[in-house]
């Protein structure tokens, strides 16, 4: 049951500029050390596995053990909106300054959890609509009979989870920060990151969640889905 004081334990948790830094690190699907999110966030390890023992105890992210080591990771994709969704409000009252190349890799494209984000992931949204291969409404969208065969033809993975794991929506709107209009979440969203890194045409840089937009992706992106990247 959700209460006040719930909630409030949440807005508190995720209110702290340290552990803020170090989910938004998390933020690209990738499994994390504490020394590695310590230094996300500009914070000593001690320090840093302090908030992660907090984050993990309410739910926020897990933690997976594999030989010495403990990776960490946000721990379900509820809370990788809850994160997009507040980067978005906080850009409206106060709107992050172009300032460098930085921003303006951010901007074209990144991973928001497991699917793409920015101009390349709503070009997407707004190419697939287009072409009728998806209907998307404010909460929820849907993958057409058409846009399931065009899909599966390109070699996109729209499989529903093994059995076990909680079902993910198809096709869902995600709000994107910086555009300011949805990008593709669900199992589309993910299949169309996971194809899109699989064939080259996108690229994760290592020092964050931006992905490079290789010359192969520019053109395939063109010509499979109509979508032009200025």
């Amino acid at each position: 049951m959700v209460t006040t004081a719930s909630v409030a334990e949440i807005g508190a948790l995720i209110g702290d500029s340290a552990r803020v830094a170090m989910m938004q690190a998390l933020m690209d699907g990738r499994a994390l050390t504490a020394g590695e999110l310590a230094a996300a966030a500009g914070i000593a390890p001690q320090t840093a596995s302090g908030h992660l023992a907090q984050l993990t105890a309410a739910g926020l992210l897990a933690v997976a053990r594999q030989g010495r080591h403990r990776y960490h990771r946000i721990a379900a994709p509820a809370v990788a909106r809850l994160l997009e969704s507040l980067m978005q409000v906080a850009g409206s009252v106060a709107p992050v300054p172009r300032t460098g190349p930085r921003d303006e890799r951010m901007r074209l494209a990144r991973t928001c959890y497991d699917h793409i984000a920015g101009r390349l992931g709503v070009a997407l949204a707004d190419a697939l609509g287009a072409q009728g291969w998806i209907e998307i409404g404010d909460e929820a969208g849907l993958v057409t009979p058409e846009g399931l065969a065009r899909l599966d033809a390109i070699g996109l993975d729209l499989s529903a989870p093994s059995q076990g794991r909680r079902a993910v929506p198809l096709c869902r709107p995600c709000l994107d920060w910086s555009e300011r209009r949805p990008h593709l979440a669900g199992r589309l969203g993910a299949a169309l990151c996971t194809h899109g890194l699989a064939q080259g045409w996108i690229r994760r840089h290592a020092d964050s969640r931006a992905l490079a937009v290789t010359p192969e992706g520019r053109r395939a992106y063109r010509e499979v889905f109509c979508v032009e990247l200025a």
